[in-house]
């Protein structure tokens, strides 16, 4: 995946509170088996931390700290930051898929409400309830924002053994920006009806968050930024093999395999290795969000 060199991006779309203290209360989750497969769930790119069992004992909203914010703002101002930093990386593909859902919306009669980025380490305050680090990517729809610790990139590949690189970390970023197209569209919450398994409408929530990443995806190199130009210049049929590999490392079965010894499809939230590969490729393959109705 190689960024235009050239193109500004734009930090405002994210908000870095890394290094930032939390004052009072905890995140906690469920204990037990219940809980250790909460916390599993977790890990594969979720909503926010309401839906996985978490409850907030009374922690505040961390302020950002202006000497990350500063950090981020001198250094990641152009395509070649981005390609050189991780973290200058991931501010990149934000505005990147932003910059698709924004152009397509109009052209579906709607209109593209953005949501920010939260970077942040070890546990950040939300609109859906305290989390840690531990429950890995999320989107919470209470304040329209996705939550990343950058820190899961590298658990992806030596937890979730998945092959790594950037467009891995990019189809997460797109993963979780799904769901806030979700949310914006109001299908968001057929996921809150308390059911799982292989057929239920939690996983047919992700399965379709992994097509939108997908034709985001299709999209990156043609969708041109406020200059007109794409920022993204290149996607190479290894960076798409990342973005597969990445989505079937985090199927339930092979979660649930790894982490419990046998695979139980009627407690799946997320769906498949090879449900979640097809639905990525889905949105790749056809370009088209209209194609991915997981709902059929």
């Amino acid at each position: 995946m190689q960024f235009d060199d050239d193109a500004d991006l734009d930090t405002s779309e994210v908000q870095d509170v890394r290094g930032s203290r939390v004052p009072g209360g905890r995140a906690t989750i469920g204990g037990g088996i219940a809980g250790l497969i909460a916390l599993l769930l977790g890990l594969f790119f979720g909503v926010g931390p309401d839906q996985l069992g978490l409850t907030d004992d009374g922690g505040d909203e961390p302020a950002p700290s202006s000497s990350s914010l500063a950090q981020v703002q001198q250094s990641c101002r152009t395509g070649k930051d981005a390609n050189a930093r991780e973290d200058c990386r991931t501010v990149a593909v934000v505005n990147s898929v932003q910059d698709y859902w924004r152009q397509e919306f109009p052209r579906r009669r709607g209109s593209y409400a953005p949501a920010p980025t939260v970077f942040f380490t070890g546990r950040v305050g939300t609109a859906c309830g305290a989390a840690s680090s531990a429950v890995g990517p999320f989107y919470c729809p209470g304040d329209r924002k996705v939550y990343l610790d950058l820190g899961f990139f590298d658990e992806l590949r030596t937890k979730f053994g998945s092959s790594g690189g950037p467009f891995a970390q990019a189809y997460v970023v797109a993963h979780e920006y799904g769901h806030h197209v979700q949310n914006l569209m109001g299908t968001l919450g057929r996921s809150q009806d308390g059911r799982t398994g292989q057929n239920s409408n939690a996983v047919r929530v992700e399965l379709q968050a992994d097509c939108y990443a997908g034709v985001w995806a299709h999209n990156a190199t043609r969708t041109p930024d406020e200059s007109g130009r794409p920022l993204i210049t290149r996607l190479t049929d290894a960076d798409i093999r990342d973005g597969l590999d990445a989505a079937a490392a985090v199927g339930d079965d092979r979660i649930q395999q790894r982490y419990q010894g046998r695979v139980t499809p009627e407690s799946w939230t997320h769906g498949s290795a090879k449900q979640r590969q097809d639905w990525f490729y889905q949105g790749f393959r056809t370009g088209d969000m209209a194609q991915c109705n997981t709902f059929r």
